[in-house]
């Protein structure tokens, strides 16, 4: 029997899981773009290349070495966007 690990596997909603693999495949897509092999990235980024590996086979990475990837890729100004709007708790608001 095989245990759900995600309900967005069978559900079209956001999940963490979710939007952590888009997000490893949009970063995979743009490093490639930029013409940067994990270790060329690890070289100009100051991240570990063992730290590139791990984030695009797991998710797993700090948000400092995200942010310095990040910059490396001409992508920085993306985080800008994160929890800039305003949450709507009510309609009346």
């Amino acid at each position: 029997m095989r245990m759900i690990k995600d309900i967005g596997e069978f559900v079209n909603v956001l999940t963490p899981e979710k939007v952590n693999k888009n997000l490893i495949e949009r970063f995979k897509k743009r490093r490639k773009e930029s013409k940067l092999s994990q270790k060329k990235l690890a070289e100009l980024s100051g991240v570990s290349y063992g730290s590139i590996r791990r984030f695009e086979s797991t998710g797993e990475i700090s948000l400092k070495s995200l942010l310095y990837l990040a910059y490396k890729i001409n992508c920085l100004q993306d985080f800008e966007e994160l929890f800039k709007y305003e949450i709507i708790l009510k309609i009346k608001e």
